[in-house]
């Protein structure tokens, strides 16, 4: 089993700037893909930034060119640099797992609110 947790998020002015890390424990031999989730308040969880153990990224059409995701597989880390924020990635950001075997771990979720 995969557990996760993450740090950092908090509150920034638009225009401004977060990091998001998370760290794995547990089997993360079997993890092949890691990543970022975010759930804004009456919305549903929508994938914000993906990266496979072979480190292909995919990222949400609305934060292309503004977000960064980062991996090392060694250490079962992952960041997100968040850049440019605006009030609409405000929300509930969750780690991302899911194994070879299509198996996923959530994280707790943590709060990035950013204010106009």
């Amino acid at each position: 089993q995969v557990q996760l947790v993450e740090s950092g998020g908090g509150l920034v002015q638009a225009g401004g700037s977060l990091r998001l890390s998370c760290a794995a424990s547990g089997t993360t031999f079997t993890i092949n893909v890691m990543g970022w989730y975010r759930q804004a308040p009456g919305k549903q969880r929508e994938s914000v930034a993906t990266i496979t153990r072979g480190g292909f990224t995919n990222y949400a059409d609305s934060v292309k060119g503004r977000f960064t995701i980062s991996r090392d597989t060694a250490k079962g880390t992952v960041s997100l640099q968040m850049s440019s924020l605006k009030p609409e990635d405000t929300g509930v950001y969750y780690c991302y797992a899911e194994t070879w075997s299509r198996t996923p771990s959530w994280g707790q979720g943590t709060q990035v609110t950013v204010s106009s």
